[in-house]
């Protein structure tokens, strides 16, 4: 299962200058808790924002250039990291021990989100109610008539973050 995870405000904004628009600590928190165990795919600039790798998580970077990343696999495109991720799930030499139910997380950024938006099954949103003008990365618009809302957790308010915001997971219809 691909699955996509991502932080959006009202206009769809997710970063400026390779960097997250906010810091809300319970959506690092919530973050952690989906994808923990779970392999984590993402392009190269998401990769050096984060500077380090996911514990407890199969770190998987898709970059057009090969570079070194210490406790990460690096991919040189989507469809070689779809096919080691296949491998895995269906076992090493396909005899079906992998975890046939593997949620594949896509955590960025904006390229990535877009490639894999189509190929989605789940999307993990939290919805930030605000509108950040100086963004310089969005995320793909969303067809929401392609999408079953079944989960929905609001908050007016972080503990440290002033604007209210949702998590919202949506399945594929």
């Amino acid at each position: 299962m691909i699955s996509i995870i991502v932080a959006i405000a009202d206009n769809y904004a997710i970063g400026c200058k390779n960097q997250l628009l906010w810091h809300i600590s319970e959506d690092l928190q919530y973050f952690k808790r989906v994808t923990n165990g779970h392999p984590v795919l993402m392009g190269w600039n998401t990769w050096e924002s984060i500077g380090k790798v996911l514990p407890n998580r199969r770190n998987m970077i898709v970059s057009r250039t090969p570079a070194s990343a210490p406790g990460a696999e690096v991919f040189l495109s989507i469809p070689d990291a779809l096919a080691a991720i296949e491998q895995n799930v269906n076992g090493q030499n396909g005899d079906g021990d992998g975890q046939k139910d593997q949620e594949v997380f896509i955590i960025g950024g904006g390229e990535i989100y877009r490639q894999f938006l189509p190929l989605a099954d789940r999307l993990y949103l939290t919805l930030v109610h605000t509108s950040i003008e100086e963004a310089d990365t969005f995320f793909p618009e969303i067809d929401f008539s392609q999408w079953r809302e079944i989960f929905r957790e609001s908050h007016p308010r972080g503990e440290k973050f002033d604007h209210p915001f949702d998590f919202v997971v949506l399945e594929r219809l």
